[in-house]
């Protein structure tokens, strides 16, 4: 009997699907299945294409938190018993293509965009089903497939590895702990010294960072050595083209400091040589830059002056789900044509239509007044001085180290402002987050997700993180 694919009609999940944890051994074997998606889009379109099906190493997550209750990502993967409606694994994420569809381009051109689902390597024919958030937070089902792990259409032959693997620090086996792999891009086989040198540098300051330093025992982390032809990456507006591994580019977007790959299979192709949960590419460049997508990556320009911030900013996006705080810097996204925002999914930010229900209310002291007084027009004033004076540098060409100096400075002033108020150490509901001046809310006044000052994640962005290594660890 010919063993095949079949497009599935849509599954109804039952209330009480995830009121259980599937037992591993029961559904699953050891190993990582992989679905390599084309996400295409554009005015008034969303398609999802199947590209192929093949094995992505052991599998190194979690066996016994298959089933991911924390609600975070635009994205959510399902993988379904068609014979109960059972869900045997869950996971949420986001995508460039739902950044993307945010911009104004994706509202006069079509575009599409390579994905990845990955989950454990089910025993038998099991659903695959992928959803988005709809208009009402909840999730809807976008596609769903089902797939027989024995069909001659499923490869299960692993990739042999294109990068030499290695270890920062070890804490235990990979299904027991939060495994990050580092991938250094742009570096040269005589820049691979720097590149360890980088990796440590990095992993130090985000370990020395709580509540990464309490958990640190949570974590595995391991790094992939795959040179570059030439030192750097692609950067489009200076003209400055390279060819790398996992052809990471400044300009994603046109934002001169958004730096991510679209070329996502080449990413998983590398990335299969070593297990992970998440991983944080480290760019061989002085120009800043970095960017983060939920379960999905994190990248940083390993040479500015602010590296080590970027590395930390930029994996809370990737490991947490953590919104921007900022809204003076400019962005890509098309922000500001709602009269009501929708509550967000991300865990920091909150449209407040109720303060009763606040999303982190526990954490709010009784006397402190939702929304929270703050300076905010002072601090606008001086951010948007800090964003003409940066937007003249880089006009001019300017050196990396000229805005290092205006990065320094602008640190020194906001530092000062925000750390003499009132409500300076205190959660509560601060207007201006995600982009947005109004309408939307921070749970405290500064935050690494919301300035370059050095004051660390704010306590709800780290009962966020915490939340999440406890789904990944155990």
């Amino acid at each position: 009997m010919i063993k095949y694919l079949l497009l599935a009609p849509a599954l109804l999940v039952g209330a009480n699907a995830f009121a259980h944890q599937p037992d591993f051994d029961t559904h699953f074997v050891d190993r990582t299945m992989r679905v390599d998606l084309f996400h295409t889009g554009g005015p008034g379109t969303e398609v999802i294409a199947l590209d192929r099906i093949l094995s992505d190493g052991p599998w190194p997550g979690n066996r016994t938190q298959l089933i991911d209750d924390t609600n975070l990502g635009k994205y959510l993967l399902e993988i379904v018993d068609p014979k109960t409606n059972r869900v045997l694994y869950s996971r949420g994420f986001a995508t460039i293509y739902g950044e993307w569809e945010t911009t104004a381009e994706s509202r006069t051109i079509n575009r599409t965009f390579h994905e990845s689902l990955r989950f454990p390597w089910p025993r038998a024919t099991a659903q695959v089903v992928l959803k988005k958030r709809d208009g009402m937070m909840g999730f809807s089902q976008l596609w769903a497939q089902l797939v027989d792990p024995d069909s001659r259409f499923v490869n299960p032959v692993d990739l042999k590895p294109v990068g030499k693997v290695w270890t920062l620090f070890e804490n235990g086996p990979p299904s027991q702990k939060v495994d990050l792999l580092l991938i250094g891009e742009g570096y040269t086989k005589e820049n691979m010294k720097k590149f360890r040198r980088d990796a440590r540098r990095l992993t130090d300051a985000l370990f020395e960072t709580e509540p990464f330093k309490s958990r640190k025992k949570d974590f595995n982390v391991r790094a992939i050595e795959v040179p570059s032809q030439s030192s750097g990456v692609s950067r489009p507006r200076a003209a400055d083209f390279n060819r790398t591994p996992v052809s990471l580019e400044y300009n994603i977007f046109d934002s001169e400091r958004y730096l991510l790959t679209y070329d996502n299979r080449a990413l998983r192709d590398v990335a299969s040589a070593a297990p992970y949960d998440f991983i944080e590419i480290l760019v061989n460049e002085e120009q800043y830059g970095g960017g983060g997508i939920f379960n999905f990556q994190a990248t940083t320009s390993v040479d500015t002056a602010f590296a080590e911030y970027v590395f930390i900013h930029e994996f809370g996006h990737h490991f947490a789900a953590l919104a921007d705080e900022y809204y003076t810097s400019p962005v890509s996204y098309k922000t500001g044509d709602v009269d009501v925002h929708p509550e967000p999914w991300e865990p920091n930010v909150t449209a407040l239509h109720d303060s009763a229900q606040l999303k982190w209310r526990e954490l709010v002291a009784g006397d402190t007044p939702l929304p929270t007084n703050w300076p905010k027009e002072e601090f606008d004033e001086k951010s948007r001085a800090f964003q003409d004076r940066r937007a003249k540098l880089r006009a001019a060409n300017a050196p990396e180290r000229e805005l290092d100096t205006l990065f320094y400075e602008q640190r020194d002033v906001l530092t000062e402002l925000l750390g003499k108020q009132p409500y300076s150490d205190t959660v509560g509901a601060f207007e201006g987050a995600s982009y947005e001046a109004t309408g939307l809310y921070r749970p405290e006044m500064d935050c690494i997700m919301f300035t370059r000052d050095d004051v660390g994640f704010c306590r709800v962005c780290s009962a966020a993180i915490d939340r999440v290594i406890d789904l990944y660890a155990h």
